[in-house]
């Protein structure tokens, strides 16, 4: 019985290929050896057609009047021989390329920090990319620092999505630690502007958080993950884990106290991976504040040590995976009856969980911010590849540098014995405010409406960190701002003469006109440049640049136009008077080149995301932000957006400040506050703006 399949997979096809190859070059039976191989022809541009025989036989699908006959090998013999044939066969493959006329994907370079270096990004199924990226703990408002993290994602999957790929992202919430607990039972939650709302259980509390970080998602264009799991979800999976650990002898149960640690010990390489960790140096709590880029602050690094008892674990490096309840601290509503005990879920275990079960034991890229190298990430590569990899091996698989300059894998058993967890590690910098990194515990830090209180600023803080490299730090300052939010003007305002222009019935293209030559190459040439920049680290600054070359082209053509038409209404004053019979001679614009100027600046957009109108959202505190909390709001709601009179006055007090005028500081600051508003003054940065509490 014969088969056509019909397909446009990368991979269908180079499992066929490859098929073929094995057989040719193993020669694993007399009867399994196949004595040539059929022609692939093109269907289309986008269609490729094989033809199989899977009952003993094989038919080109190109013609009937040749075949080629073949006796199928059991699977059993080709998983055997897969992984000692694997390089050979990639090498063979790389030289027979396939006649089609479908698009290949561009190449394009991430500073990988696995590597520590700029190397070729190549996912293990073409142009299907897995991206798993770490959220934030929903039991604060998030803060503009964190948002650096999540606009980094965006940055990422919108240039993958625009060179072609198909980017699959998943983007955990934390919905039970420490601090949530803590702040649940405290019984209450206090926004940025002082407004209260009672809390009865820890879903009531982290719903309100999870609603105001999507909002702001939303008000930030970034493009939602394709799922957000919750780790209250996902017990099941991650006590799976630690028991799987505890079989490969990598996880432990306290005697004392029932908590379950991964035995650091026992993992060849531990903290090797993305840091150079001098383990001699390592103490029982770490000194990193909190995680400024993803909205665990103070949790993510002490959650490892603060509540733990050195006593009851096996090493100093030993890390939680899952926590006993302690006596009057954890909740019932954040624990749970499990095969390995009562308790809940250490930080670490769910990344590795989650990203299993929706992405599997190998994934493409992992995002976070740069403080979560260690030990969070560490902790992840240890437990995924402890828990899928043979033995544990660490560095299975890992990504390695041929002679001709690309990247490839190294062999690896596909049946998950020996995979890395992922390939490829991309972490984005710092927001610093005046010289320190921004942060809850430092108190210089700003949520996204706090420091964003009007749409233009929400466009002009998205501009700011896209425009950026993003593994640098990104100073938080007025003068930053501001040059954004003039960008961003600058830019709306050429868009705006644009469309009015190119939306005239009247206007006519004039295809005489010298400069159409040159609005269309600079069009061209932008683009050209544009893919070069993104595909070369994400260069958005250079990106950025070339954004307002071509603003700057329609701006010459605009001013061109407009300085001809004035010489010619002079002119014609001069020698007959003005006449409307004389539009064939009036100078025009050169539509022809303004319409790809504008073209070319939509597509640019694609990746930049700043041409948008900033959704309205629920104020802070507002009931539409808590439709869980039965009890009401112990105060009012807010108005989440300064008045630009407000902003005034705080202006005038910094330049009374810098200028060493007390007197006038303090009468602004009475003023400020009779407004209604309270401004504290930070050190090395800007000052904090938010509503007076009564």
């Amino acid at each position: 019985m014969r088969f056509i399949i019909t397909t446009t997979s990368t991979s269908i096809r180079k499992v066929a290929i490859t098929t073929f190859l094995l057989l040719f070059f193993l020669h694993l039976e007399n009867n399994n050896v196949v004595n040539g191989f059929s022609t692939l022809n093109s269907v289309n541009s986008q269609q490729q057609s094989l033809s199989f025989l899977f009952n003993n036989e094989y038919t080109s699908a190109a013609s009937t009047t040749t075949a080629t006959t073949m006796t199928a090998i059991p699977t059993s013999t080709m998983m055997m021989t897969r992984t000692r044939t694997r390089t050979r066969t990639r090498t063979l493959l790389k030289m027979m390329e396939f006649t089609t006329t479908s698009t290949k994907l561009p190449k394009i370079t991430l500073y990988n920090s696995l590597h520590k270096r700029k190397t070729p990004f190549v996912p293990l199924e073409p142009p299907f990319v897995s991206m798993y990226t770490c959220g934030p703990t929903v039991y604060d408002s998030a803060h503009v620092g964190n948002f650096r993290a999540f606009l980094t994602y965006d940055l990422l999957k919108r240039v993958l999505t625009y060179l072609g790929y198909n980017v699959k992202h998943i983007c955990n919430l934390t919905d039970v630690d420490d601090k949530i607990i803590k702040r649940a039972n405290e019984g209450y939650t206090t926004f940025p502007d002082k407004t209260k709302i009672k809390i009865n259980s820890i879903r009531e509390l982290t719903t309100i958080y999870e609603k105001l970080f999507l909002d702001d998602l939303q008000s930030l264009n970034i493009i939602p993950a394709e799922l957000y799991p919750r780790a209250t979800e996902h017990i099941d999976e991650m006590v799976q884990l630690v028991q799987l650990l505890e079989q490969k002898g990598l996880a432990y149960q306290s005697s004392k106290s029932g908590s379950w640690y991964f035995n650091v010990g026992k993992k060849n390489g531990y903290g090797k991976q993305l840091v150079d960790l001098d383990v001699s140096q390592m103490k029982l709590k770490n000194n990193n504040d909190d995680n400024n880029n993803n909205n665990n602050d103070n949790d993510n690094d002490d959650d490892d040590a603060d509540e733990y008892e050195p006593n009851e674990k096996n090493g100093l490096r030993d890390f939680a995976l899952w926590k006993a309840p302690k006596k009057d601290f954890d909740r019932p509503d954040a624990t749970w009856d499990t095969p390995i005990g009562k308790g809940r879920p250490a930080w670490h275990l769910e990344c590795s969980a989650m990203a299993y079960k929706y992405l599997g034991p190998q994934i493409d890229i992992h995002c976070g911010g740069v403080d979560l190298m260690f030990p969070h990430h560490e902790n992840e590569i240890a437990q995924s590849e402890g828990a899928y990899s043979k033995n544990g091996a660490m560095n299975g698989g890992k990504r390695i540098k041929k002679k001709d300059g690309e990247e490839e894998e190294e062999d690896q058993v596909e049946d998950g014995n020996n995979l890395p967890f992922c390939g490829c590690w991309i972490h984005n910098g710092f927001v610093n405010v005046g010289d320190e990194k921004m942060s809850k515990s430092k108190g210089n830090f700003l949520t996204l409406r706090t420091a964003c209180p009007t749409n233009i600023d929400i466009r002009a803080y998205r501009y700011l960190v896209i425009s950026s490299q993003y593994r640098n730090p990104l100073s938080l300052t007025s003068a930053a701002m501001g040059a954004a939010r003039g960008a961003l003007k600058r830019l709306d305002t050429i868009l705006g003469k644009l469309d009015t222009a190119l939306l005239e019935k009247e206007a006519i293209v004039d295809t005489n006109n010298n400069n159409n030559n040159e609005l269309t190459k600079i069009a061209q040439q932008s683009l050209v440049e544009f893919k070069e920049a993104i595909a070369d680290d994400l260069g958005t600054p250079r990106a950025a640049a070339i954004l307002f070359s071509l603003a700057k082209a329609a701006e010459g053509e605009f001013k061109r136009v407009k300085k001809a038409v004035t010489i010619w209404e002079e002119e014609e004053e001069e020698q007959r008077g003005a006449s409307s019979d004389d539009n064939d001679i009036k100078p025009r614009l050169n539509l022809l080149g303004l319409k790809l100027i504008r073209e070319a600046m939509g597509e640019i957009d694609q990746v930049f995301g700043i041409f948008y109108e900033v959704p309205a959202t629920a104020a802070i505190g507002s009931e539409s932000s808590n439709d869980n909390n039965d009890s009401g709001t112990i105060s009012s709601n807010n108005k989440d957006a300064v008045p630009d009179k407000v902003m005034e006055l705080v202006k005038a007090r910094t330049k009374a400040r810098d200028d060493n005028n007390w007197d006038l500081a303090d009468t602004l600051r009475v003023t400020i506050m009779e407004e209604g508003f309270e401004v504290k003054d930070v050190k090395g940065g800007e000052p904090l703006v938010t509503p007076r509490s009564s």
